[in-house]
């Protein structure tokens, strides 16, 4: 009797341990499931790395979500000012046959504050996708009101054609974190195609630029010329977001209150020239 007590007692002390055991297993595992979870969420929320570095076509990783090369900064301004004011009336050419019959640029229609709608060019509307979104609406008005409408005439004694000429693109100079100041000193020239008289007009701007964030992903077949455009733009992961007028009395550096009221920059007018 005593021999049948203790065989029942041993069998009820494993299976005691053997139900603990499998009870701290999973309790392992969960902990285990737990932190893969966390560490996979905090994977997705992670930002993919900055390939903004774009010089001579070749991007850099950086590891600073806000770095920017100087350089690139530069190229970033030149480009973006080229594209915007370079008005020629035709379409960049998007094959061989192109090149030898460009095809005109029937333009873009953009309301302007005296409440009628003016054409920009196509080449300046993509290029204000540069700009920031609360500052490309007001910038597109000035723009339109300041192309000619004989840019986008067939009549070759009326057609006018302007680029901008660029002197100077000064170094940028960082005002805070992600953001710089940079200087462009250009001319704006208008030619009339008929007899080549030329309206040169100074163009004289500091541009604020700041880093922005940009998610790629891929570009499938179906994704339009426009479409391809805006997204070689975005990717640059920097935009402008000021346009004011360049002081060139103090050769770039810091003026008093006195003079910058002289050089009219305390204004800060809708205007994108400010």
């Amino acid at each position: 009797m005593v021999r049948l007590l203790e065989k029942k007692q041993r069998t009820v002390n494993l299976l005691t341990t053997f139900a603990i055991a499998t009870l701290g297993l999973q309790i392992l595992a969960l902990f285990l499931l737990t932190f893969q979870g966390l560490k996979i969420r905090q994977l997705s929320l992670r930002k993919p790395a900055a390939f903004v570095q774009l010089i001579a076509g070749q991007p850099i990783t950086v590891t600073d979500d806000l770095a920017r090369d100087p350089e690139a900064i530069r190229q970033f301004v030149s480009k973006s000012m080229t594209s915007m004011f370079n008005w020629s009336g035709k379409l960049p050419p998007q094959n061989v046959e192109e090149v030898s019959k460009p095809k005109p640029d029937l333009g873009i229609l953009i309301p302007t504050s005296q409440g009628i709608s003016k054409k920009v060019t196509t080449s300046s509307w993509i290029a204000s996708f540069a700009i920031s979104e609360d500052f490309r609406k007001g910038f597109l008005r000035e723009i339109a009101a300041m192309t000619p409408p004989e840019v986008f005439t067939n009549n070759s004694s009326q057609a006018i054609t302007a680029q901008i000429a660029i002197k100077r693109v000064y170094p940028p100079q960082k005002i805070s974190p992600g953001k710089w100041r940079v200087g462009l000193v250009a001319d704006l020239i208008q030619t009339k195609k008929s007899d080549g008289r030329r309206i040169i007009t100074p163009f004289n701007k500091d541009l604020l630029v700041q880093a922005v964030d940009f998610f790629p992903y891929p570009l499938n077949d179906t994704t339009s010329v426009l479409q391809k455009a805006i997204y070689g733009i975005r990717s640059e992961n920097l935009e402008i977001y000021e346009i004011r007028n360049l002081c060139l009395l103090d050769q770039y550096n810091n003026l008093s209150q006195e003079q910058l009221q002289q050089c009219g920059i305390q204004n800060t007018s809708d205007s994108f020239v400010r």
